[in-house]
């Protein structure tokens, strides 16, 4: 099994960008660091940016000035951890390079940054550049062998011989990275390549077993990963390892992703860097996923490592702010009994969300002024009408705001359900339910559990033709009451995970 992001890099190096997160190293007055560079070709005077990202984000170090001679430099009094940096050049250009060594030199020019690169005082750097340079050799033969084939692909055997001599470059390739590996034990590069490797599975002993070589790989994923070292967050590999492991390689299911998310934390308690950031990825992204379910993953996380005092980059004060959020969430799970309450029609009759006697309740949060509800209320009325002998009850909750406009809007639409609103200080229906903004969908089952939640009006017969096994027209669209279905607002605008802090001298890019 070949993870195809992982597979070159020529794309790993040169079209993602370096990372870097800070020391608390104190030097004592002289200079921890200073990298000097010269390309020749830059007009004088140009601004020059020190750049290194953290995880997927890039962000400013320093800047410098060239001088007439196309020099200049940084330097600072904390040392620079290890990692893959790069120089941002005028019209966004830039060159990668690797800190390890804190003092050394580099030359190149303007009209090929790779192939005249010159090295002074970095072993680290020489093998950096001495794999460029030969991955880029072969990766411009690859490119010219797939022009050749897309010239021939009818012909099947020079297609095939084709392939086979890209093939043979691919294994060129892997064997220099296993050669400089093993040449160059305990150097930053070496590292980089190990991480980068892909689990060797083994024979399948159980041929009835369809799933070993998929269960091996993913369980072996991060094997290469030295989780000790946090160098590896200050390069491209760690957070797209993660992000293929998690997106890619665990099925989009809570109870699936809780538990990959609890076994690749396990690795990071090695470092507490390591495991901030992974914590972090881990509940910001599933904050702020759109996919219906992924809020039973930022309740997880926040109720395993932010409730429980893991979370040591957090004061007290964003804690509680995190901790608030997941409480208002929880109850309102997939799979959860929906809240009740008790609101009142035109007529002053009370209804019970748990009392609706239906096979199916939608709950349809609104508000007769709302811009998105005048649009999407006829399309939900709609569909109504299709399903409303079929079991299907709806609730449409709106809050105490002007009586009148409510009681005409109703009148003028024909709006022939339940029409409720709350009408004094007994619930907030807005903090039960979660409603910061309208239209809100929620659909119960008979038992009054949540099966779906913040869709979209378009997606509501598609939801219910699944529900009750109505066979659609096969020219429409297919969907069906799954994580996978998209909410229509995953998460309110102001998150309440932070991102972790870089450095009080960082500027995003």
């Amino acid at each position: 099994m070949k993870n195809k992001h992982f597979k070159s890099l020529v794309l790993l190096f040169l079209l993602l960008s370096p990372a870097l997160i800070f020391s608390q190293n104190k030097s004592s007055g002289k200079d921890a660091y200073n990298i000097k560079l010269k390309v020749n070709g830059l007009p004088k005077d140009s601004s020059i940016f020190l750049a290194y990202y953290y995880g997927d984000k890039q962000y400013i170090k320093d800047t410098a000035k060239v001088d007439a001679s196309s020099s200049f430099s940084f330097s600072g009094k904390e040392a620079l951890p290890g990692g893959i940096y790069m120089a941002v050049l005028p019209g966004r250009k830039y060159f990668e390079f690797i800190v390890k060594e804190q003092f050394f030199g580099l030359e190149t020019d303007t009209n090929d940054y790779i192939a005249n690169m010159k090295i002074k005082g970095s072993s680290e750097n020489t093998l950096f550049y001495d794999y460029l340079k030969f991955i880029g050799n072969r990766g411009r033969t690859v490119d010219s062998l797939k022009k050749e084939m897309d010239k021939v692909k009818d012909n099947k055997d020079a297609t095939q011989a084709i392939k086979e001599k890209i093939g043979k470059i691919d294994k060129e390739v892997i064997s220099y990275k296993e050669s400089t590996i093993t040449k160059n034990p305990g150097t930053f590069v070496a590292m980089l390549f190990t991480a980068m490797k892909d689990p060797v599975v083994p024979e399948n002993k159980n041929p009835s077993d369809s799933l070993f070589a998929f269960r091996y790989y993913r369980q072996h994923y991060f094997d290469n990963i030295d989780f000790k070292d946090d160098n590896i967050l200050r390069t491209p590999i760690y957070h797209e390892k993660m992000k293929q492991f998690i997106e890619n390689f665990t099925y989009r299911h809570p109870d699936s992703i809780n538990k990959a998310a609890d076994f690749l934390v396990d690795k990071t308690k090695a470092n507490k860097e390591l495991f901030k950031y992974t914590v972090w990825w881990l509940t910001n992204t599933h904050e702020s996923a759109n996919w219906m379910g992924a809020d039973a993953i930022f309740v997880h996380m926040i109720e395993k490592y932010y409730m429980t005092g893991q979370a040591y980059w957090l004061d007290t004060a964003r804690i509680n702010k995190i901790a608030e959020r997941a409480k208002i969430l929880k109850p309102l799970l997939i799979g959860k009994k929906a809240p009740n309450m008790y609101l009142q029609d035109t007529l002053g009759k009370t209804y019970g969300v748990h009392e609706l006697k239906a096979k199916y309740t939608i709950l349809y949060f609104w508000d007769p002024d709302c811009g998105h509800c005048q649009k999407a209320t006829p399309k939900l009325y709609e569909s109504y009408t299709k399903y409303k002998d079929k079991g299907v009850a709806v609730m449409a909750i709106t809050s105490h705001g002007e009586e009148a406009k409510w009681r005409k809007y109703i009148k003028e639409n024909k709006l022939h359900w339940i029409n409720v609103r709350d009408t004094g200080p007994y619930y907030d229906f807005k903090k039960i339910y979660d409603i910061y903004s309208t239209p809100v969908i929620y659909i119960l089952d008979e038992k009054k559990e949540i099966i779906a939640k913040r869709i979209g009006v378009e997606q509501i017969e598609e939801v219910m033709d699944s529900l009750l096994k109505i066979k659609r027209d096969p020219t429409e669209a297919k969907a069906t009451p799954s994580p996978e279905i998209k909410e229509s607002s995953p998460a309110p605008a102001n998150k309440t995970t932070p991102a972790p802090k870089k450095g009080k001298d960082s500027k995003k890019k």
